[in-house]
């Protein structure tokens, strides 16, 4: 087998400049916070911007209620707030993804349980979180893993046959679709994060959509302390809830942010899809699966190397990065659960083991290495891509090049050894 020589080993690299980057806020975001400035008024229950970009956000998603919070973890605190776990209950949710999808489960005093994932779209498996539902189970949180929908067929079955409420974490995958419809109202609530690396940013901030009236009543109360505030006389406050409200100047930066995202996702998901054209056949080498009647978001692009093939994520990175084209291997380097330290080791509240040792909560439970070995051979090869919806369509080709010139490249050095 003969290829072009890596620049790894003194070949020529594929790209000599760096991908284009790109601002996300101008000229529109400017002129909301202008307009807020000029009113003065920076309080979202006196304002305007913060209730125009839930409306707004709430319509092009097809929901019917939507609060917006401080971050994305407040959005999934916010959507276990609505399903009101009690002590010790216990929460299922995936073993790849951020802490913030699992903060909010301890701090509503439930337990997480982690279902393993599918070795192809990486995504949190149904098969194993049925196999993980108990008396105890109160909802599931699946998370769409980097723009890559889950098989919210299958979740919506699990959520009906065992009267579960679905919480879908859309962090990674604003407008991702499933079947037609957008992630995040497939299930019972959507959750959706803000922070600066997202599809649409405020730096910080997140909103969660339901079409439950009674989760949407609660869901918005509860981001406000639990707070009356439509009625007048004394003060009402029926549930505990933290303070996570958008502040206008927040809002207005996601209004005019939310205007943008139908065309911005258009160009990223091109690009992702130009890219998953161009390497189909690369050897030793898999892209995230995307299954059939979905649309992707490609907030990151993820590719797995073969297990036992003939490079490792590690090496096919390095090789990457010496062509000119960024490359990370293993995401997030373990599951989720061993990645914090108080959770692995059930210390969450000072010295305490609550909730883990709540009389309502099962006993035994452990976090531990071997408990998702899907998911740890999945981090081990999994090779993580930059994507942008400011890249020309000649930056993808080069990254496509790249990526089967170092594929090839690596497989022939292993053959040659």
């Amino acid at each position: 087998m003969s290829h072009t020589q890596l620049a790894i080993n003194g070949g020529e690299p594929v790209r000599k400049c760096p991908l284009p980057g790109g601002k996300k806020v101008g000229k529109e975001e400017l002129k909301e916070l202008i307009d807020v400035i000029d009113s003065g008024d920076m309080f979202r229950y006196s304002g305007t911007k913060v209730k125009a970009f839930e409306e707004e956000f709430r319509q092009l998603m097809g929901a019917t209620y939507a609060t917006a919070s401080t971050s994305g973890t407040s959005a999934v605190h916010v959507a276990v707030g609505m399903v009101n776990p009690s002590p010790g209950d216990e929460i299922i949710t995936a073993p790849i993804t951020d802490i913030g999808t699992v903060i909010p489960i301890l701090y509503q005093t439930a337990i997480p349980i982690f279902a393993d994932v599918d070795p192809e779209t990486f995504c949190i498996d149904p098969a194993d979180a049925e196999q993980k539902i108990t008396e105890k189970t109160k909802a599931i949180i699946v998370v769409h893993l980097a723009g890559n929908p889950c098989d919210m067929d299958a979740f919506v079955d699990l959520g009906k046959r065992y009267g579960l409420p679905i919480i879908e974490d859309c962090s990674q995958s604003h407008l991702s679709e499933y079947k037609g419809k957008p992630v995040g109202t497939l299930g019972d609530i959507g959750c959706f994060s803000l922070q600066q690396s997202k599809h649409i940013t405020t730096g910080d901030g997140g909103i969660t959509l339901t079409s439950n009236e009674e989760y949407g009543v609660r869901g918005k109360l509860f981001a406000d302390k639990g707070w009356h505030r439509d009625e007048f006389g004394p003060r009402r406050y029926t549930l505990m809830g933290p303070n996570y409200r958008m502040s206008e100047l927040t809002g207005a930066v996601a209004l005019a942010q939310v205007r943008k995202l139908p065309d911005l996702i258009a160009r990223r998901r091109a690009n992702g899809d130009l890219l998953s054209s161009l390497i189909a056949d690369v050897p030793g080498l898999k892209p995230q699966k995307l299954l059939d009647g979905c649309k992707h978001t490609y907030w990151h692009y993820e590719l797995g190397v073969d297990r036992g093939g003939p490079y490792t994520a590690d090496e096919f990175c390095a090789a990457m990065r010496a062509e000119g084209i960024g490359a990370s291997a293993h995401y997030i380097g373990k599951p989720i659960f061993l990645c914090h330290e108080a959770l692995a080791q059930k210390r969450i509240f000072g010295n305490s083991q609550f909730p883990f040792d709540h009389p309502n909560a099962r006993p035994g439970i452990e976090y531990k290495e071997g408990d998702c070995p899907i998911c740890e051979d999945v981090l081990d090869r999994m090779v993580i891509l930059s994507m942008s919806e400011f890249y020309a369509e000649a930056d993808v080709r080069d990254m496509a090049a790249a990526v089967n010139k170092v594929a090839a490249g690596l497989a022939c050095d292993k053959e040659t050894r």
